[in-house]
């Protein structure tokens, strides 16, 4: 047997053994399921969560400690509204007398585990026109698909939810109903939050022309209020101002109306002085305050 004859009859023998291509299954949207597990990970560090472990961490450690020599005072007991032993209260929700007390409990002890540090940061607005038909919230769905980059169960990651529609809990003045969408949000976490931090303070801050900066309160106030002890900073973008985000300016005539919407950031700060904490965390990132 030649050559070429041996050749032929090799590359017909794997013609023949080879296997069909199997056809991937599909979704309920006709969309190819791989038939392995994809899951999309980070190609590079984060830089701006680079600059926290590096720097900022740092700082506010050195900016917020308390040096406590002697141990703490055990926490103040609060007499209960209703007597425990009282048959007629056994199963009733039982508050501590004066209402609620949280607002005056003291920070943890300063270490350095319990540094403030971003938690999240949630997206959220409010859409009037959704009432009269819901349709009108698909142009703040696709802005903060664009804003955010988020999508449901997207890269593989199971804890990812997405864009999230906002119901009505209760009735209010007759004008929204209990389960009636009226809004739209979406949480930040991980590297796609300081993903969002970093086109704020570096493309949407700096352009926005009547901006000096997040009001503080004022000295007078108080910092035993539930909005003080939250650890929670917010404020909100005027419609106008939306467009300054680069996902959207570059396709700006995709959306068919623009809408405002609030911002905020949580931290795991809690507690008297924890918005100040949160305030200095804030201000590591090139967040400015000021106060009038």
């Amino acid at each position: 047997m030649s050559a070429v004859t041996a050749a032929r009859s090799a590359t017909q023998t794997a013609k023949r053994v080879r296997k069909p291509l199997k056809h991937l299954r599909r979704d309920k949207n006709g969309v190819p399921i791989p038939h392995v597990n994809i899951i999309v990970r980070d190609t590079q560090p984060c830089r701006l969560s680079d600059h926290y472990y590096n720097t900022v961490r740092d700082d506010i450690m050195y900016m917020t400690y308390v040096h406590e020599p002697n141990p703490r005072k055990p926490p103040r007991q609060y007499r209960a509204l209703y007597d425990a032993e009282d048959p007629y209260a056994k199963h009733r929700y039982n508050p501590p007398a004066g209402g609620s007390h949280w607002t005056r409990t003291l920070p943890p002890v300063t270490t350095a585990e319990n540094v403030v540090q971003l938690e999240k940061i949630q997206l959220h607005t409010f859409v009037k026109q959704s009432l009269a038909n819901r349709s009108n919230l698909l142009p703040a769905i696709m802005a903060f698909r664009a804003i955010s980059g988020e999508s449901e169960h997207q890269g593989g990651r199971r804890t990812t939810e997405g864009v999230q529609l906002v119901e009505g809990r209760s009735a209010i003045g007759g004008w929204i109903r209990p389960g009636m969408p009226c809004g739209v949000t979406v949480d930040l976490k991980g590297p796609k939050m300081y993903d969002f931090l970093g086109t704020l303070v570096e493309f949407v801050l700096p352009r926005m022309r009547e901006f000096t900066g997040l009001v503080l309160p004022a000295p007078s106030a108080t910092p035993y209020s539930p909005h003080a002890a939250s650890g929670v900073v917010s404020f909100g973008l005027p419609p106008h101002y939306a467009p300054l985000f680069p996902q959207i300016e570059v396709n700006q005539d995709a959306y068919p109306k623009i809408h405002g919407f609030h911002i905020h950031f949580i931290t795991n700060a809690k507690g008297v002085g924890a918005q100040d904490q949160a305030r200095k965390l804030l201000s590591g990132f090139q967040i400015p305050f000021i106060r009038k």
